[in-house]
Formats: structure tokens, sequence, C-alpha cells
């Protein structure tokens, strides 16, 4: 192991054991992880210099479907990504109005109609500009007779993202 290599070694090291010592870390201040799912990850790229992320998720909806489903990177292919690509798709979900949306059509498929039923998210034609912009950008699909819904391999990726904007 190079020099620069142990160096940041234990600069990760020192950081897990800081986190640990403030709370935010491990329970028992171990600086190696002990979560099943970081064994698995740690294992799943062993050959990969940098590591990679994975997220995956199974559960239930209010609309009683069951979901299930998990993607995996590299860090070296996230980071070569071209982030520009992802803006469009993250700015979708940047409006209230949207999630609220989002919300309401996760827990079953809904019609425009049905949706100008709610309070707050404007006019029909503001609807359609709304039910537009997150199908094209692969949050919703129509399903038969006009009816929305999230396709089934963008559910776990949107409560993903919902999670990782909780502070």
């Amino acid at each position: 192991m190079s020099l620069e290599e142990r160096l940041a070694e234990l600069e990760r090291r020192l950081a897990a054991l800081e986190l640990a010592r403030d709370g935010n870390g491990p329970a028992n201040g171990s600086a190696a992880p002990e979560g099943w799912a970081l064994r698995g990850l740690h294992e799943e790229f062993a050959d990969e210099r940098n590591g990679g992320v994975m997220f995956a998720g199974s559960g239930r909806l209010p609309s009683d479907e069951q979901f299930g489903w998990q993607v995996q990177f590299s860090t070296d292919d996230i980071v070569a990504y071209d982030w520009d690509d992802a803006a469009e798709c993250l700015a979708a979900l940047g409006s209230p109005v949207r999630l609220r949306i989002l919300r309401e059509i996760i827990r079953g498929s809904r019609t425009a109609a049905e949706l100008t039923d709610l309070d707050e998210v404007g006019t029909s034609g503001q609807i359609y500009h709304h039910l537009r912009q997150l199908a094209a950008t692969g949050w919703l699909h129509t399903v038969g007779r006009g009816r929305f819904e999230v396709p089934p391999n963008r559910v776990v990726p949107l409560l993903v993202a919902l999670a990782t904007a909780r502070r």
C-alpha cells in the first residue's frame, strides 16, 4: 500500500471515529461499517477501487401495490456521468405542486380531472403542464384512459430522492 493510500485510509478512519464520537456515526464508536447493507456493498464493489453506491427498496404503496427494486453504480461511473443530464430530472421534483401531485398519484393512479379537485394545485392547464413535465422526466407515465401512475421502476428512486431531502 502506498503512502498516499495509507494516508487516505487513516483519514477515512479518523472521520468515521469523529462521526461516532459526535453521535452521527455507528453507535459502538467503531470506524468499521456494521450494517448488512454496507457489508454487502463492500463485497459487491470489492474490485472497484473507489467503491460504489446502491439503493434498493421493497414494500407496499398506499394503493396496495407491492414494489421491489434495486440498482447499483460504481463511484467512478457516477462521477464520470454528465451531471447536466440529471438537472432536468431533479428540477422536476423541485416544485411543491409537482410533489403534491406525485404524492397523490403514488397513492393510486389518477386522472388530470381527479387532480383538479385537490387544493392548491392550480388550474387544469397548470396541472397538465406539471403532468407533462413529470412524464417527460420519467417520474410519471400514462396508463389506460388518461390515468397517470409512477412507473414501477421509478417508485424506489422517487422514495430515495425524497428520503435524501429529509433533514
